[in-house]
């Protein structure tokens, strides 16, 4: 869990810094989510009429919202803000574990250096993440036509656990390049073929730790449903600001964990004792 609470722990401490990068993202996420599509698949689960339908489900896990233009101004506008706000974290990060220092000298740099990777790393996991979202929504669909309301359930239950697993390995699989091409340097085959490297060392306790995180995230959105259209987005910022702090924050410091790099943020405050 060291991995998992070690991000929580740079977050909370470096609130104050982290916040302002997270807020604008986590505001274009939630307004991403469909609230009604949700709302309607989670009553139609605790109301014990599990009965599935493939666009309803679709686009109650989906990030592109379609149900009408203004939601799908939205999406537009999340795809462009989150990669920007992503790289611009990552930057600032990564120079306070590397030198200790909390300012934006010299993150301008390293934030037009990361970018294009980070549209890159972003355009693969929306890919990757609605591929899973129609994968998902057709098996719960054709689950949902069995007449036995108890297997139906059951199916339900395993059908997440095994793709929200299979998703979750497959998440792993650029999850440090964007931290290795900001120490090493490295051409972008280069860095996404040794952060792999040092990925692998920790690929198990790396899932863990974001199953930590978002496993939470589905129930607190799937129960912030009932609540009214307004409240159900002001607990979605919320919950999608940390959501992606965490993200971004534990890219870095699981990768200066993973790689055996010294921490400059912690090593400094050791100094000033």
């Amino acid at each position: 869990m060291r991995l998992t609470f070690g991000s929580w722990k740079y977050i909370f401490r470096n609130i104050w810094y982290v916040l302002p990068f997270a807020l604008v993202p986590a505001v274009f996420l939630a307004l991403s989510v469909d609230h009604a599509a949700v709302y309607a698949l989670t009553e139609g689960f605790f109301t014990g009429e599990p009965r599935i339908d493939f666009v309803m489900c679709l686009r109650a896990l989906s990030f592109l919202r379609l149900d009408s233009w203004l939601g799908a101004v939205y999406s537009v506008c999340a795809f462009i803000i989150v990669p920007t706000f992503l790289a611009f974290l990552l930057a600032f990060v990564e120079k306070h574990l590397r030198i200790g220092k909390r300012t934006l000298s010299g993150v301008v740099d390293q934030f037009m250096f990361i970018l294009p990777a980070t549209v890159a790393v972003a355009f693969f996991y929306l890919v990757l993440y609605e591929a899973w979202a129609v994968v998902l929504s057709a098996i719960l669909y054709v689950i949902s036509a069995l007449r036995m309301t108890a297997f139906v359930y059951i199916l339900y239950v395993f059908a997440f656990l095994v793709l929200g697993g299979a998703l979750l390995y497959l998440s792993t699989v650029g999850y440090m390049f964007l931290p290795c091409k900001l120490v090493t340097g490295f051409r972008p085959y280069d860095a996404f073929v040794y952060g792999y490297r040092v990925m692998m060392r920790v690929r198990w306790r790396l899932i863990l730790s974001l199953a930590v995180s978002y496993v939470p995230m589905i129930f607190i959105l799937a129960g912030a449903s009932f609540l009214p259209g307004y409240l159900y987005r002001i607990v979605s910022v919320v919950l999608f600001a940390f959501l992606f702090a965490d993200f971004t924050v534990r890219m870095a410091t699981v990768y200066f964990d993973a790689d055996k790099l010294d921490r400059e943020d912690i090593l400094k405050s050791y100094r000033e004792l």
